[in-house]
């Protein structure tokens, strides 16, 4: 048996993304935000929390916004074996600016993801390849899954066959699950993380990307949600974490407080 050379990497403060609008999903985003639809029996940001605290990451950062009170009614009436923090970064706030907004509760290196999407990113080995890439960010990549099926054929234009939503493996797309420098704040310019921010990184040539083949499905949709309910039922497809059942509340930081503990 092959023995992994990767260390286990030291506990870090993870932001998840829960706050923005999700009007794809619209008309179930009208009633909660869209990390709370359920998937496997919980909602979708327990089960984002859950994937990196079987991987020993337990200290959550959850950026809300639209329908907070609903996230914040869950956690309330819920125990955790995490330690949970909700921060307030405004209804209407884009995706740099909520990151941007905690960076007072954050103490050193972190990471980042979505508040949509699963994967089975092994994390050690993404924080390993960030500490190896001298980057102030990485950023986790999956090869591009077609919405439609192919057709193949061949040089004399005959079909040989019909491929069902391929796997573009000449395209990767960006699948959060970022390790961040704090470094990276001060050349923080723009508030939408996909246009402003990670263009500037890549300006910067301080932007990498940890190239994951394994398991990703984002939920963008109501279709989404049910593929991923069937993909779940099918096979083991994420890390668990069990015996959740300590923490009997989770602090919670309103726009005002974080302004004040990033001026502090």
């Amino acid at each position: 048996m092959r023995t992994s050379t990767v260390k286990r990497a030291l506990s870090m403060q993870v932001v998840i993304l829960a706050g923005g609008l999700g009007t794809r999903a619209y008309p179930f985003t009208e009633y909660l935000p869209k990390p709370m639809m359920p998937v496997g029996g919980k909602p979708m940001l327990v089960q984002i929390m859950n994937l990196f605290a079987a991987q020993g990451h337990k200290e959550f950062i959850v950026s809300v916004g639209h329908r907070k009170e609903v996230i914040l009614d869950y956690f309330a009436h819920k125990s955790f074996d995490l330690d949970i923090t909700i921060a307030d970064t405004g209804e209407n706030t884009d995706t740099a600016g909520r990151i941007h907004a905690c960076r007072g509760l954050l103490r050193g290196r972190f990471m980042a993801t979505y508040g949509d999407g699963l994967s089975d990113v092994p994390i050690d080995q993404l924080i390993a390849f960030h500490e190896n890439s001298g980057s102030l960010a990485t950023l986790t990549s999956v090869p591009l899954v077609s919405q439609y099926g192919t057709v193949e054929f061949d040089v004399h234009r005959r079909v040989t066959g019909f491929l069902e939503k391929p796997r573009l493996v000449q395209h990767w797309i960006n699948a959060g699950f970022f390790v961040m420098e704090r470094e990276v704040f001060q050349h923080w310019h723009g508030d939408n993380l996909e246009r402003e921010v990670l263009p500037q990184l890549v300006k910067m040539g301080r932007l990498s990307t940890y190239c994951h083949d394994g398991f990703f499905k984002s939920m963008d949709t109501y279709k989404d949600q049910q593929e991923l309910e069937e993909i779940l039922a099918r096979r083991d497809a994420l890390p668990g974490s069990t015996g959740l059942l300590a923490q009997d509340h989770c602090k919670f930081f309103a726009v005002a407080d974080l302004a004040r503990l990033a001026d502090a």
